[in-house]
């Protein structure tokens, strides 16, 4: 069987027309398939999640990212998402049959394609980073689109592949290589983005709160309420029950309830099971006992004595 590696891209748009240009270039490339795909005004971004063999997933992503740089102009974006770029991330992720090196080699071939096909600066980051610092997000969005002019010729901050300087209409753009991690986001009762932020600020790793975990307030004006957005880059050691727990605990300090929440993106069956094993107190949930993975995992077996 072929690797199936998963891309989970993020642009800077929100524009339905542009959004079906960008997935057009993804449906017409073969043994690329499409998983999921949302967007907001509110953050403005476009998040898209396929899966495909190592040439069918950097094909797609180089058509897509092409569209994206013809179509996005960053100087009239705006939105509450942090970003550099119209191509502002895409990471690469190994699913089956396939390698964190695969993936780095793939960021890597990617980057440099389009940055010599387009003259964009290209930043690799995670796995893929050549120094230390760049492995973190923020570092390397640090400013954002605003000062990346200012930021990107600064001698540590040169690019690993095209110009030192940003392109004029699509800013920057940042590729790398990730284990599986999951988008969370929590639905608060309160239109009042100060609390969203304090909450936000008690789970953020870096600002004093939990491991593997980068939060963020947004507000949502169609709802008149806030949300926290988070990225859970190990669910594993950082379970979502923690961060859950956590956020409850935070929110009663403001007198906030918790009116929903939801997966941003493909949401991995061990971090349900790991909910539901906490919440449901059920000792024995494993992978072998969902209906679905055993019935796949029986037909698996079957084949492979056929």
């Amino acid at each position: 069987m072929k690797e199936i590696i998963e891309c989970v891209p993020n642009f800077s748009t929100s524009d339905p027309k542009v959004v079906e240009q960008i997935l057009n270039q993804l449906k017409s490339t073969p043994d690329a398939f499409l998983l999921d795909y949302t967007f907001d005004s509110y953050y403005n971004r476009l998040v898209v999640t396929f899966v495909g063999d190592k040439q069918s997933v950097l094909e797609a992503m180089l058509k897509m990212a092409s569209k994206a740089l013809e179509l996005i102009d960053m100087q009239s974006h705006k939105g509450q998402h942090p970003r550099i770029g119209a191509v502002d991330i895409v990471p690469f992720i190994p699913i089956k049959n396939a390698t964190m090196e695969d993936c780095i080699q793939l960021a890597r071939r990617f980057g440099e394609t389009l940055a010599n096909k387009h003259n964009v600066p290209v930043y690799l980051y995670a796995e893929a980073a050549t120094k230390p610092e760049r492995k973190d997000l923020d570092w390397i969005r640090e400013g954002e689109y605003e000062r990346l002019a200012e930021m990107i010729v600064k001698p540590e901050r040169k690019p690993d592949f095209g110009p030192a300087k940003m392109h004029p209409t699509a800013g920057a753009v940042i590729t790398g290589a990730r284990k599986v991690m999951v988008g969370f986001n929590v639905n608060l009762g309160t239109a009042d983005l100060k609390i969203a932020k304090k909450i936000a600020k008690a789970l953020h790793s870096k600002k004093g709160g939990l491991s593997n975990v980068k939060a963020m307030a947004a507000y949502i004006p169609e709802r008149n309420i806030t949300q926290i957005g988070m990225s859970v880059t190990d669910f594993e050691a950082t379970p979502l029950h923690r961060v859950f727990e956590l956020i409850k605990v935070e929110a009663s300090r403001y007198n906030v309830p918790i009116i929903g929440s939801e997966f941003c993106g493909m949401a991995p069956l061990k971090a349900i099971i790991d909910v539901a094993a906490h919440y449901l107190k059920i000792d024995n949930l494993t992978f072998d006992r969902v209906l679905e993975i055993a019935v796949q995992n029986a037909i698996e077996q079957r084949e492979s004595f056929a």
